[in-house]
């Protein structure tokens, strides 16, 4: 099983929310730039990975990557194994980081 936890903000930037979470989570992300999603940040950790994305899809300035939460600008993405509530706990102590969307399979 694969777990996916979706958490968006409004309140920093994509390098500002990279700042935070690596500070908090002892994590170096990656700046990658992809066609499809932009430009966009990645970090590995003995629990799975964590991205962070802008929600608007690059050169379209209406379509959004999590079209259910339109006010939502960054997206923060995890993948794990399994659930993790620690990982979950320490990224709900981030301000102005809120969870959107939990999805196993």
């Amino acid at each position: 099983m694969t777990d996916y936890d979706t958490y968006g903000t409004s309140s920093h930037t994509a390098s500002e929310l990279v700042r935070l979470v690596g500070g908090r989570l002892g994590l170096a992300f990656t700046e990658h730039d992809s066609y499809f999603r932009g430009i966009y940040h990645r970090a590995d950790s003995p629990h799975g990975q964590i991205e962070i994305q802008p929600n608007p899809i690059p050169g379209d300035d209406d379509d959004l990557y999590a079209t259910e939460h339109p006010t939502v600008q960054v997206l923060l993405l995890t993948t794990t194994p399994a659930p993790i509530p620690a990982l979950r706990a320490q990224l709900d102590t981030v301000e102005g980081l809120v969870h959107l969307k939990n999805e196993s399979w």
